[in-house]
């Protein structure tokens, strides 16, 4: 199933619980944090939901999870491959661990160490192609065809929207009453679902998407009524640089999303600092992107607030170079 072959029919709310309880026993249900310091500053109660305590260290291995668990069985233990950044590749590496079947995962030659490493500690077979999306996907799409592995999307794919949506779900769940959820926005697959999760649940709440400045590929869909792909991408998350926004996901966007805003690499800095030092959370740059838009005013909190921090996977070395700047 692609998400052509969908032809853009929405997810609903018993799609996204079908997912949550295929994932009940091996996701973890991470818990809402308060930001107390953040929070006297703007004068509201705003939380945290930190997928960077996920398994596999961000909110990936939701939608990896319940794609595989979703596939023929079959077709399933032939092997599967990914395409990634770093975090799809590594919930991908992760599923097929639990499945105790074979994967092999593309990423970037400028993949960061925490990424790969963790690829390779979970048995994943590892191949780096080029530095742009279309470098990996098209390496990926030659293994794919080339060796019978069933290539995995990393967020245009109703199947992955679902199971990140799982995370709006408990959002909403936990917090009935939130007035505001702030989420991430790469490919889409977490912004589109979980704004579909919290528009079910709680209509009356706003859902706001953070991209980076040099990656505004959901701006520029917004402004033209449908998905475009950028020039370039380029900024310090990572994991949020996709040069095209899913065109299932876009359509999610369009019907439950409130508005998307654009952060720099230095207000994603200050986030990353801000959350070490008075939360005592280590994320990666795409994990901050929300604090930070709060903290710079991006974001106006209106009731109690969430902001999702997307993943955690950055190394020691890699922290001291973002944090010395």
């Amino acid at each position: 199933m692609t998400a052509s072959a969908a032809s853009h029919v929405l997810l609903t709310l018993d799609d996204l619980r079908a997912a949550q309880r295929l994932l009940a026993p091996v996701v973890h249900r991470t818990p809402l944090l308060p930001l107390h310091a953040l929070g006297e500053e703007l004068g509201a109660e705003v939380m945290v939901k930190p997928e960077s305590l996920q398994r596999g260290g961000a909110f990936k291995f939701r939608g990896a999870y319940h794609y595989l668990a979703r596939m023929d069985p079959a077709e399933r233990a032939r092997g599967v491959i990914a395409p990634s950044s770093g975090n799809h590749a590594q919930a991908v590496a992760l599923a097929a661990k639990l499945f105790g079947i074979p994967a092999t995962v593309v990423m970037p030659t400028t993949v960061t160490p925490a990424k790969l490493e963790g690829c390779r500690r979970l048995g994943a077979r590892v191949e780096l192609a080029g530095t742009t999306t279309a470098d990996r996907f098209n390496r990926a799409l030659e293994l794919s065809e080339g060796e019978g592995l069933h290539l995995v999307p990393p967020y245009d794919h109703p199947w992955i929207i679902a199971g990140q949506g799982t995370a709006g779900l408990e959002i909403a769940e936990d917090m009935p009453d939130v007035g505001t959820v702030i989420v991430p926005v790469g490919g889409g697959g977490l912004s589109a679902g979980v704004a579909t999760a919290i528009k079910a649940l709680v209509p009356g709440a706003r859902v706001i998407g953070v991209e980076p400045e040099g990656s505004p590929k959901l701006t520029r869909a917004r402004e033209a009524g449908e998905p475009v792909k950028l020039a370039q991408s380029s900024g310090l998350p990572d994991g949020l640089l996709a040069v095209e926004i899913g065109h299932l996901n876009f359509a999610h966007h369009r019907e439950h999303l409130d508005d998307v805003v654009l952060v720099s690499d230095e207000l994603v800095i200050r986030g990353m600092r801000h959350l070490m030092d008075r939360a005592k959370l280590v994320v990666e740059p795409s994990g901050a992107v929300c604090v930070a838009a709060l903290m710079a005013g991006l974001v106006e909190p209106r009731g109690r607030t969430v902001a999702m921090i997307s993943g955690g996977n950055i190394e020691w070395d890699g922290l001291l170079q973002v944090l010395g700047r």
